[in-house]
Protein backbone atom coordinates (compact mmCIF):
# COMPACT_ATOMS: atom_id res chain seq x y z
CA UNK A 1 0.00 0.00 0.00
CA UNK A 2 1.39 3.41 -0.95
CA UNK A 3 1.83 6.08 1.69
CA UNK A 4 1.60 9.81 1.06
CA UNK A 5 2.51 12.85 3.11
CA UNK A 6 0.08 15.75 2.69
CA UNK A 7 1.23 19.16 3.88
CA UNK A 8 -1.33 21.94 3.65
CA UNK A 9 -1.74 25.56 4.68
CA UNK A 10 -4.03 28.49 4.12
CA UNK A 11 -3.97 32.17 4.87
CA UNK A 12 -6.04 35.32 4.79
CA UNK A 13 -4.73 38.85 4.52
CA UNK A 14 -7.22 40.49 6.80
CA UNK A 15 -9.03 37.50 8.36
CA UNK A 16 -11.43 37.69 6.70
CA UNK A 17 -9.71 39.08 3.65
CA UNK A 18 -8.10 37.97 0.40
CA UNK A 19 -7.30 34.31 1.03
CA UNK A 20 -5.63 31.33 -0.56
CA UNK A 21 -4.38 27.85 0.17
CA UNK A 22 -1.47 25.62 -0.72
CA UNK A 23 -1.07 21.85 -0.54
CA UNK A 24 1.74 19.41 -1.29
CA UNK A 25 1.53 15.65 -1.72
CA UNK A 26 4.78 13.78 -1.24
CA UNK A 27 5.86 10.16 -1.41
CA UNK A 28 6.35 8.98 2.16
CA UNK A 29 9.10 6.54 1.20
CA UNK A 30 11.27 8.86 -0.89
CA UNK A 31 10.23 12.36 0.12
CA UNK A 32 9.64 13.20 -3.55
CA UNK A 33 7.05 15.92 -4.23
CA UNK A 34 4.30 14.39 -6.37
CA UNK A 35 1.66 17.13 -6.58
CA UNK A 36 1.46 20.84 -5.76
CA UNK A 37 -1.90 22.58 -5.50
CA UNK A 38 -2.85 26.17 -4.72
CA UNK A 39 -5.82 28.44 -5.31
CA UNK A 40 -6.95 31.99 -4.62
CA UNK A 41 -10.26 31.90 -2.72
CA UNK A 42 -11.40 35.50 -2.70
CA UNK A 43 -12.45 36.77 0.71
CA UNK A 44 -12.31 34.12 3.47
CA UNK A 45 -10.92 33.55 6.96
CA UNK A 46 -7.62 31.91 7.86
CA UNK A 47 -9.30 28.77 9.16
CA UNK A 48 -11.54 28.34 6.12
CA UNK A 49 -8.47 28.70 3.89
CA UNK A 50 -6.63 26.09 5.98
CA UNK A 51 -9.51 23.64 5.59
CA UNK A 52 -9.63 24.28 1.84
CA UNK A 53 -5.91 23.49 1.70
CA UNK A 54 -6.48 20.25 3.59
CA UNK A 55 -9.27 19.27 1.20
CA UNK A 56 -7.13 20.01 -1.85
CA UNK A 57 -4.25 17.93 -0.49
CA UNK A 58 -6.44 14.95 0.35
CA UNK A 59 -8.18 15.06 -3.02
CA UNK A 60 -4.84 15.23 -4.85
CA UNK A 61 -3.61 12.21 -2.89
CA UNK A 62 -6.79 10.30 -3.71
CA UNK A 63 -6.35 11.01 -7.42
CA UNK A 64 -2.88 9.47 -7.20
CA UNK A 65 -4.05 6.36 -5.35
CA UNK A 66 -7.48 6.01 -3.71
CA UNK A 67 -6.20 3.00 -1.71
CA UNK A 68 -3.21 4.81 -0.17
CA UNK A 69 -2.54 5.71 3.42
CA UNK A 70 -2.14 9.43 4.13
CA UNK A 71 -0.35 11.31 6.88
CA UNK A 72 -1.44 14.95 7.08
CA UNK A 73 0.92 17.57 8.50
CA UNK A 74 -0.28 21.12 9.13
CA UNK A 75 0.74 24.02 11.35
CA UNK A 76 -2.90 24.77 12.21
CA UNK A 77 -3.52 23.32 15.66
CA UNK A 78 -7.21 24.08 15.22
CA UNK A 79 -7.61 21.98 12.07
CA UNK A 80 -5.52 19.10 13.41
CA UNK A 81 -7.37 18.93 16.72
CA UNK A 82 -10.78 19.23 15.07
CA UNK A 83 -10.06 16.59 12.43
CA UNK A 84 -8.89 14.14 15.09
CA UNK A 85 -12.10 14.78 17.04
CA UNK A 86 -10.40 16.21 20.11
CA UNK A 87 -11.89 19.67 19.58
CA UNK A 88 -15.43 20.54 18.62
CA UNK A 89 -16.16 22.30 15.35
CA UNK A 90 -18.47 25.23 16.04
CA UNK A 91 -17.89 27.61 13.13
CA UNK A 92 -20.67 27.11 10.55
CA UNK A 93 -18.32 27.69 7.61
CA UNK A 94 -15.87 25.02 8.77
CA UNK A 95 -18.29 22.20 9.64
CA UNK A 96 -19.10 21.21 6.02
CA UNK A 97 -15.45 21.51 4.99
CA UNK A 98 -14.35 19.23 7.84
CA UNK A 99 -17.09 16.73 7.02
CA UNK A 100 -16.05 16.74 3.36
CA UNK A 101 -12.39 16.23 4.27
CA UNK A 102 -13.32 13.28 6.49
CA UNK A 103 -15.00 11.55 3.53
CA UNK A 104 -12.08 11.69 1.08
CA UNK A 105 -10.35 8.66 2.62
CA UNK A 106 -11.60 6.15 5.18
CA UNK A 107 -10.74 7.51 8.65
CA UNK A 108 -8.50 4.53 9.46
CA UNK A 109 -6.20 5.43 6.56
CA UNK A 110 -5.56 9.07 7.53
CA UNK A 111 -3.44 10.28 10.44
CA UNK A 112 -2.83 13.87 11.50
CA UNK A 113 0.19 15.64 12.97
CA UNK A 114 0.73 19.25 14.02
CA UNK A 115 4.03 20.72 12.85
CA UNK A 116 5.49 24.19 13.46
CA UNK A 117 5.13 26.75 10.71
CA UNK A 118 8.87 26.62 10.02
CA UNK A 119 8.42 23.04 8.82
CA UNK A 120 5.44 23.84 6.62
CA UNK A 121 7.18 26.35 4.36
CA UNK A 122 6.38 24.64 1.08
CA UNK A 123 2.61 24.75 1.57
CA UNK A 124 2.84 28.22 3.11
CA UNK A 125 4.68 29.55 0.06
CA UNK A 126 2.11 27.99 -2.26
CA UNK A 127 -0.70 29.71 -0.35
CA UNK A 128 1.08 33.04 -0.63
CA UNK A 129 1.70 32.52 -4.33
CA UNK A 130 -2.02 31.91 -4.80
CA UNK A 131 -2.90 35.09 -2.90
CA UNK A 132 -0.35 37.08 -4.89
CA UNK A 133 -1.76 35.72 -8.15
CA UNK A 134 -5.29 36.60 -7.05
CA UNK A 135 -4.19 40.13 -6.27
CA UNK A 136 -2.93 40.41 -9.85
CA UNK A 137 -6.19 39.00 -11.18
CA UNK A 138 -4.50 35.81 -12.31
CA UNK A 139 -4.90 32.12 -11.52
CA UNK A 140 -2.07 30.32 -9.75
CA UNK A 141 -0.03 28.10 -12.08
CA UNK A 142 2.12 25.13 -11.09
CA UNK A 143 4.31 25.85 -14.11
CA UNK A 144 5.45 29.19 -12.69
CA UNK A 145 5.55 28.20 -9.02
CA UNK A 146 8.80 28.71 -7.14
CA UNK A 147 7.47 27.51 -3.79
CA UNK A 148 9.63 24.36 -3.77
CA UNK A 149 12.88 26.28 -4.25
CA UNK A 150 15.20 26.68 -1.28
CA UNK A 151 13.17 24.30 0.87
CA UNK A 152 15.83 22.60 3.00
CA UNK A 153 15.92 18.80 2.80
CA UNK A 154 17.52 17.01 5.76
CA UNK A 155 20.40 14.60 5.30
CA UNK A 156 19.42 10.96 5.78
CA UNK A 157 21.05 10.71 9.21
CA UNK A 158 19.97 14.12 10.44
CA UNK A 159 22.27 17.13 10.80
CA UNK A 160 24.66 17.34 13.76
CA UNK A 161 22.67 18.61 16.68
CA UNK A 162 19.33 17.30 15.39
CA UNK A 163 17.53 16.61 18.67
CA UNK A 164 15.22 13.91 17.35
CA UNK A 165 17.98 12.09 15.50
CA UNK A 166 20.14 12.19 18.59
CA UNK A 167 17.32 10.85 20.72
CA UNK A 168 16.72 8.02 18.26
CA UNK A 169 20.39 7.06 18.30
CA UNK A 170 20.43 7.18 22.08
CA UNK A 171 17.48 4.81 22.29
CA UNK A 172 19.09 2.48 19.76
CA UNK A 173 22.33 2.46 21.73
CA UNK A 174 20.52 1.61 24.96
CA UNK A 175 18.69 -1.21 23.19
CA UNK A 176 22.00 -2.53 21.84
CA UNK A 177 23.56 -2.36 25.29
CA UNK A 178 20.69 -4.44 26.67
CA UNK A 179 21.71 -7.32 24.39
CA UNK A 180 19.45 -6.78 21.42
CA UNK A 181 20.53 -6.01 17.90
CA UNK A 182 20.31 -2.36 16.91
CA UNK A 183 17.81 -1.84 14.13
CA UNK A 184 18.55 0.40 11.20
CA UNK A 185 17.79 4.01 11.95
CA UNK A 186 14.98 5.66 10.10
CA UNK A 187 16.37 8.63 8.18
CA UNK A 188 15.48 12.09 9.36
CA UNK A 189 12.26 13.09 7.70
CA UNK A 190 11.29 9.49 6.96
CA UNK A 191 7.68 8.50 6.59
CA UNK A 192 5.39 7.90 9.51
CA UNK A 193 4.23 4.40 10.18
CA UNK A 194 0.60 3.53 9.46
CA UNK A 195 -0.15 4.09 13.11
CA UNK A 196 0.92 7.70 12.81
CA UNK A 197 4.34 7.64 14.51
CA UNK A 198 6.56 10.18 12.85
CA UNK A 199 10.16 9.70 11.81
CA UNK A 200 13.25 11.26 13.27
CA UNK A 201 12.83 14.57 11.49
CA UNK A 202 10.11 15.53 13.98
CA UNK A 203 12.41 17.84 15.89
CA UNK A 204 14.76 19.05 13.24
CA UNK A 205 13.10 22.45 13.03
CA UNK A 206 13.98 25.05 15.60
CA UNK A 207 12.84 28.07 13.64
CA UNK A 208 10.05 30.20 14.99
CA UNK A 209 7.22 31.43 12.77
CA UNK A 210 7.79 34.92 11.46
CA UNK A 211 6.36 37.53 13.75
CA UNK A 212 6.09 35.21 16.74
CA UNK A 213 7.97 35.82 19.96
CA UNK A 214 8.93 32.27 20.78
CA UNK A 215 12.64 31.53 20.61
CA UNK A 216 11.99 28.13 22.19
CA UNK A 217 12.51 25.73 19.25
CA UNK A 218 9.27 24.60 17.68
CA UNK A 219 11.03 21.50 16.43
CA UNK A 220 12.01 20.57 19.96
CA UNK A 221 8.43 20.91 21.05
CA UNK A 222 7.40 18.59 18.23
CA UNK A 223 10.00 16.10 19.41
CA UNK A 224 8.62 16.21 22.92
CA UNK A 225 5.13 15.51 21.59
CA UNK A 226 6.12 12.75 19.16
CA UNK A 227 9.28 11.14 20.57
CA UNK A 228 9.18 10.61 24.34
CA UNK A 229 12.66 10.49 25.90
CA UNK A 230 14.13 10.93 29.35
CA UNK A 231 13.51 14.44 30.64
CA UNK A 232 14.40 16.13 33.89
CA UNK A 233 11.94 18.02 36.07
CA UNK A 234 11.56 21.64 35.21
CA UNK A 235 12.62 21.13 31.59
CA UNK A 236 10.61 20.44 28.48
CA UNK A 237 8.93 22.37 25.79
CA UNK A 238 8.51 26.10 25.58
CA UNK A 239 4.77 26.77 25.36
CA UNK A 240 3.36 28.55 22.37
CA UNK A 241 3.97 32.23 22.97
CA UNK A 242 6.95 31.75 25.26
CA UNK A 243 9.90 34.14 25.02
CA UNK A 244 12.21 32.88 27.75
CA UNK A 245 15.50 31.83 26.15
CA UNK A 246 16.15 28.99 28.55
CA UNK A 247 13.74 26.41 27.12
CA UNK A 248 15.63 23.17 27.48
CA UNK A 249 16.21 20.48 24.89
CA UNK A 250 13.10 18.39 25.39
CA UNK A 251 14.22 15.58 23.16
CA UNK A 252 17.60 15.02 24.80
CA UNK A 253 16.45 15.90 28.31
CA UNK A 254 19.72 17.69 29.11
CA UNK A 255 19.37 20.80 31.26
CA UNK A 256 20.88 24.11 30.33
CA UNK A 257 20.66 24.06 26.54
CA UNK A 258 19.31 27.34 25.23
CA UNK A 259 16.48 27.90 22.80
CA UNK A 260 17.57 27.90 19.20
CA UNK A 261 17.15 31.18 17.33
CA UNK A 262 15.20 31.22 14.11
CA UNK A 263 16.83 29.03 11.52
CA UNK A 264 19.22 27.38 13.96
CA UNK A 265 19.42 23.71 14.89
CA UNK A 266 17.70 22.61 18.08
CA UNK A 267 20.89 20.93 19.19
CA UNK A 268 21.15 18.42 21.99
CA UNK A 269 24.50 18.02 23.75
CA UNK A 270 24.23 14.24 23.79
CA UNK A 271 23.73 14.15 20.04
CA UNK A 272 26.62 16.57 19.56
CA UNK A 273 28.91 14.24 21.47
CA UNK A 274 27.71 11.33 19.37
CA UNK A 275 28.26 13.28 16.15
CA UNK A 276 31.79 14.29 17.14
CA UNK A 277 32.74 10.75 18.10
CA UNK A 278 31.11 8.96 15.16
CA UNK A 279 33.50 7.21 12.78
CA UNK A 280 36.63 7.41 14.88
CA UNK A 281 37.36 3.68 15.16
CA UNK A 282 36.47 0.82 17.44
CA UNK A 283 34.81 1.45 20.77
CA UNK A 284 38.20 1.38 22.44
CA UNK A 285 39.73 3.39 19.63
CA UNK A 286 37.03 6.02 19.90
CA UNK A 287 37.77 6.46 23.55
CA UNK A 288 41.45 6.97 22.85
CA UNK A 289 41.06 9.02 19.70
CA UNK A 290 42.28 6.25 17.38
CA UNK A 291 41.00 5.43 13.91
CA UNK A 292 40.03 2.11 12.35
CA UNK A 293 38.37 0.25 9.54
CA UNK A 294 34.76 0.69 8.43
CA UNK A 295 33.44 -1.98 10.83
CA UNK A 296 35.52 -0.44 13.55
CA UNK A 297 34.11 2.97 12.71
CA UNK A 298 30.62 1.55 13.09
CA UNK A 299 31.61 0.21 16.48
CA UNK A 300 32.94 3.61 17.45
CA UNK A 301 29.65 5.19 16.48
CA UNK A 302 27.76 2.66 18.60
CA UNK A 303 30.08 3.39 21.50
CA UNK A 304 29.60 7.13 21.12
CA UNK A 305 25.85 6.66 20.92
CA UNK A 306 25.93 4.53 24.06
CA UNK A 307 27.83 7.22 25.93
CA UNK A 308 25.33 9.79 24.67
CA UNK A 309 22.46 7.58 25.77
CA UNK A 310 23.93 7.20 29.22
CA UNK A 311 24.39 10.95 29.47
CA UNK A 312 20.70 11.36 28.74
CA UNK A 313 19.51 8.51 30.93
CA UNK A 314 21.75 9.38 33.89
CA UNK A 315 21.68 13.14 34.51
CA UNK A 316 23.93 14.80 37.03
CA UNK A 317 23.24 14.47 40.73
CA UNK A 318 20.18 16.30 41.95
CA UNK A 319 18.02 15.66 38.90
CA UNK A 320 15.50 12.85 38.80
CA UNK A 321 15.89 10.60 35.73
CA UNK A 322 12.24 9.66 35.34
CA UNK A 323 10.22 10.81 32.34
CA UNK A 324 7.59 13.02 33.93
CA UNK A 325 5.42 13.31 30.85
CA UNK A 326 4.16 16.53 29.29
CA UNK A 327 3.46 19.34 31.76
CA UNK A 328 0.28 21.22 32.42
CA UNK A 329 1.06 24.59 30.87
CA UNK A 330 -0.76 27.71 32.00
CA UNK A 331 -0.70 30.57 29.50
CA UNK A 332 -1.61 33.54 31.68
CA UNK A 333 -3.40 36.40 29.95
CA UNK A 334 -4.11 39.60 31.84
CA UNK A 335 -7.40 41.16 30.77
CA UNK A 336 -7.44 44.16 28.43
CA UNK A 337 -7.67 47.74 29.62
CA UNK A 338 -10.70 49.09 31.44
CA UNK A 339 -11.44 52.81 31.95
CA UNK A 340 -9.57 52.53 35.29
CA UNK A 341 -6.38 50.98 33.88
CA UNK A 342 -4.73 54.10 32.36
CA UNK A 343 -5.47 56.00 35.59
CA UNK A 344 -3.65 53.32 37.62
CA UNK A 345 -6.49 52.93 40.08
CA UNK A 346 -6.93 49.95 42.40
CA UNK A 347 -9.42 47.66 40.68
CA UNK A 348 -9.94 44.39 42.49
CA UNK A 349 -12.81 42.02 43.10
CA UNK A 350 -14.55 44.28 45.60
CA UNK A 351 -15.07 47.36 43.45
CA UNK A 352 -17.24 48.45 40.54
CA UNK A 353 -16.30 45.47 38.29
CA UNK A 354 -15.65 47.57 35.15
CA UNK A 355 -15.91 46.18 31.63
CA UNK A 356 -13.27 46.58 28.93
CA UNK A 357 -12.77 49.92 27.24
CA UNK A 358 -12.53 50.20 23.47
CA UNK A 359 -8.75 49.93 23.75
CA UNK A 360 -9.15 46.86 25.96
CA UNK A 361 -11.36 45.11 23.42
CA UNK A 362 -8.84 45.84 20.69
CA UNK A 363 -6.10 44.39 22.89
CA UNK A 364 -8.16 41.26 23.47
CA UNK A 365 -8.68 40.86 19.72
CA UNK A 366 -4.93 41.10 19.11
CA UNK A 367 -4.23 38.55 21.83
CA UNK A 368 -6.84 36.26 20.30
CA UNK A 369 -5.27 36.52 16.86
CA UNK A 370 -1.81 35.80 18.24
CA UNK A 371 -2.97 32.76 20.20
CA UNK A 372 -4.90 31.46 17.19
CA UNK A 373 -1.74 31.67 15.07
CA UNK A 374 0.26 29.79 17.69
CA UNK A 375 -2.50 27.18 17.94
CA UNK A 376 -1.67 25.29 21.14
CA UNK A 377 -4.33 26.46 23.60
CA UNK A 378 -6.69 23.58 24.34
CA UNK A 379 -8.97 25.15 26.96
CA UNK A 380 -9.91 28.61 28.27
CA UNK A 381 -10.57 29.35 31.94
CA UNK A 382 -11.40 32.81 33.28
CA UNK A 383 -11.87 34.80 36.43
CA UNK A 384 -15.56 35.60 37.09
CA UNK A 385 -15.08 39.39 36.84
CA UNK A 386 -16.53 41.27 33.87
CA UNK A 387 -13.24 42.42 32.32
CA UNK A 388 -11.76 38.92 32.29
CA UNK A 389 -14.93 37.25 31.09
CA UNK A 390 -15.14 39.71 28.20
CA UNK A 391 -11.47 39.17 27.31
CA UNK A 392 -11.85 35.39 27.54
CA UNK A 393 -14.97 35.47 25.39
CA UNK A 394 -13.18 37.32 22.60
CA UNK A 395 -10.24 34.90 22.65
CA UNK A 396 -12.35 31.75 22.98
CA UNK A 397 -14.56 32.77 20.06
CA UNK A 398 -11.46 33.11 17.88
CA UNK A 399 -10.14 29.72 19.05
CA UNK A 400 -13.49 27.93 18.79
CA UNK A 401 -13.41 26.93 22.47
CA UNK A 402 -15.80 27.16 25.40
CA UNK A 403 -15.03 29.26 28.48
CA UNK A 404 -14.95 27.85 32.01
CA UNK A 405 -15.21 30.21 35.00
CA UNK A 406 -12.92 29.71 38.00
CA UNK A 407 -13.57 31.85 41.07
CA UNK A 408 -10.04 31.27 42.36
CA UNK A 409 -8.67 33.41 39.50
CA UNK A 410 -10.40 36.61 40.67
CA UNK A 411 -8.37 39.68 41.60
CA UNK A 412 -7.51 40.59 45.20
CA UNK A 413 -10.21 42.50 47.09
CA UNK A 414 -8.67 45.90 47.83
CA UNK A 415 -11.34 46.95 50.32
CA UNK A 416 -11.72 50.70 50.77
CA UNK A 417 -8.94 51.33 48.27
CA UNK A 418 -11.04 50.20 45.31
CA UNK A 419 -11.16 52.92 42.66
CA UNK A 420 -8.43 55.03 44.29
CA UNK A 421 -4.98 55.80 42.95
CA UNK A 422 -1.88 54.87 44.94
CA UNK A 423 -1.38 58.54 45.79
CA UNK A 424 -4.95 58.89 47.05
CA UNK A 425 -4.51 55.82 49.27
CA UNK A 426 -1.27 57.25 50.68
CA UNK A 427 -3.04 60.50 51.53
CA UNK A 428 -6.09 58.86 53.13
CA UNK A 429 -4.70 55.68 54.70
CA UNK A 430 -0.90 56.11 55.09
CA UNK A 431 -0.46 53.71 58.02
CA UNK A 432 -2.52 50.95 56.41
CA UNK A 433 -0.63 51.38 53.14
CA UNK A 434 2.78 51.18 54.85
CA UNK A 435 1.72 48.03 56.68
CA UNK A 436 0.44 46.51 53.44
CA UNK A 437 3.73 47.26 51.71
CA UNK A 438 5.67 45.69 54.58
CA UNK A 439 3.78 42.46 55.23
CA UNK A 440 1.90 39.96 53.03
CA UNK A 441 -0.47 39.37 55.95
CA UNK A 442 -1.65 43.00 56.09
CA UNK A 443 -5.07 43.73 54.64
CA UNK A 444 -6.12 46.86 52.76
CA UNK A 445 -8.24 49.32 54.69
CA UNK A 446 -11.78 48.17 55.31
CA UNK A 447 -11.20 44.43 55.42
CA UNK A 448 -9.83 43.70 51.97
CA UNK A 449 -7.81 40.59 51.08
CA UNK A 450 -4.14 40.23 52.09
CA UNK A 451 -1.53 39.01 49.64
CA UNK A 452 -1.07 35.94 51.84
CA UNK A 453 -4.77 35.11 51.48
CA UNK A 454 -4.56 35.68 47.73
CA UNK A 455 -1.53 33.39 47.50
CA UNK A 456 -3.32 30.61 49.36
CA UNK A 457 -6.31 30.94 47.04
CA UNK A 458 -4.14 30.98 43.90
CA UNK A 459 -2.10 27.97 45.09
CA UNK A 460 -5.27 25.95 45.69
CA UNK A 461 -6.55 26.96 42.25
CA UNK A 462 -3.22 26.04 40.68
CA UNK A 463 -3.29 22.57 42.23
CA UNK A 464 -6.87 21.98 41.12
CA UNK A 465 -6.26 23.12 37.54
CA UNK A 466 -2.94 21.28 37.11
CA UNK A 467 -4.70 18.06 38.07
CA UNK A 468 -7.58 18.76 35.69
CA UNK A 469 -5.43 19.83 32.73
CA UNK A 470 -2.39 17.58 33.18
CA UNK A 471 -0.41 17.37 29.95
CA UNK A 472 -2.46 20.13 28.28
CA UNK A 473 -2.09 23.83 27.55
CA UNK A 474 -4.78 26.01 29.10
CA UNK A 475 -5.30 29.76 28.82
CA UNK A 476 -6.07 31.39 32.17
CA UNK A 477 -7.56 34.86 31.76
CA UNK A 478 -7.03 36.66 35.04
CA UNK A 479 -5.56 39.73 36.77
CA UNK A 480 -2.33 41.36 37.92
CA UNK A 481 -2.07 39.86 41.40
CA UNK A 482 -2.98 36.26 40.50
CA UNK A 483 -0.55 36.22 37.55
CA UNK A 484 2.27 37.65 39.62
CA UNK A 485 1.45 35.11 42.32
CA UNK A 486 1.59 32.19 39.88
CA UNK A 487 5.04 33.38 38.81
CA UNK A 488 6.23 34.10 42.36
CA UNK A 489 5.20 30.66 43.60
CA UNK A 490 6.79 28.95 40.60
CA UNK A 491 10.08 30.75 41.27
CA UNK A 492 9.95 30.29 45.03
CA UNK A 493 10.35 34.05 45.33
CA UNK A 494 9.43 36.00 48.50
CA UNK A 495 6.12 37.90 48.74
CA UNK A 496 7.82 41.27 48.30
CA UNK A 497 8.75 40.23 44.75
CA UNK A 498 5.18 41.12 43.77
CA UNK A 499 6.16 44.79 44.01
CA UNK A 500 9.09 44.22 41.64
CA UNK A 501 7.11 42.90 38.68
CA UNK A 502 5.53 44.98 35.93
CA UNK A 503 2.48 43.43 34.25
CA UNK A 504 0.84 45.21 31.34
CA UNK A 505 -2.78 44.98 30.22
CA UNK A 506 -3.38 42.07 27.81
CA UNK A 507 0.15 40.73 28.41
CA UNK A 508 1.02 37.05 28.22
CA UNK A 509 2.98 34.99 30.74
CA UNK A 510 3.40 31.22 31.01
CA UNK A 511 4.27 28.61 33.62
CA UNK A 512 4.59 24.83 33.10
CA UNK A 513 3.90 22.37 35.92
CA UNK A 514 5.36 18.85 36.02
CA UNK A 515 4.11 15.70 37.70
CA UNK A 516 6.70 15.89 40.50
CA UNK A 517 5.52 19.37 41.54
CA UNK A 518 8.32 21.33 39.86
CA UNK A 519 7.45 24.39 37.81
CA UNK A 520 9.17 26.24 34.98
CA UNK A 521 8.48 29.90 34.22
CA UNK A 522 8.50 30.23 30.44
CA UNK A 523 7.34 33.75 29.78
CA UNK A 524 6.52 36.96 31.60
CA UNK A 525 4.75 40.16 30.53
CA UNK A 526 5.04 39.61 26.79
CA UNK A 527 3.24 42.38 24.87
CA UNK A 528 4.76 41.87 21.41
CA UNK A 529 1.36 40.82 20.02
CA UNK A 530 -0.03 44.28 20.84
CA UNK A 531 2.46 46.18 18.68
Amino acid sequence: MREFIVEADGGSRGNPGPAGYGAVVGDAATGETLVEAAEYLGVATNNVAEYRGLLAGLRAARELDPEARVHVRMDSKLVIEQMTGRWKIKHPAMKPLAAEAARVFPPDRVTYEWIPRARNKHADRLANEAMDAGKRGEAWSAATSRAALDIPRPEPSGPPGDAAAGAARARAALTSAAGTSTTAERPAGAAPTPGGTVGTEAASGGATPSGATVPGPDGVRAAAETTRTTRMPGTGVAPEGATVAEATDAASGVAGTGAAPEGADASGPADARAARAAGTGTVAGAASGGTGTAPEAAGAKAGADLRAARAVATPSAGWAPADLGPPATFVLLRHGETPLTPQKRFSGSGGSDPSLSGVGREQAEKAAEFLARRGTVQAVVTSPLARTRETAGIVAARLGLDVAVEDGLRETDFGAWEGLTFGEVRERHPDDLNAWLSSPDAEPTGGGESFAATAARVAATRDRLTAEYRGRTVLLVTHVTPIKTFVRLALGAPPESLFRMELSAASLSAVAYYADGNASVRLFNDTSHLR
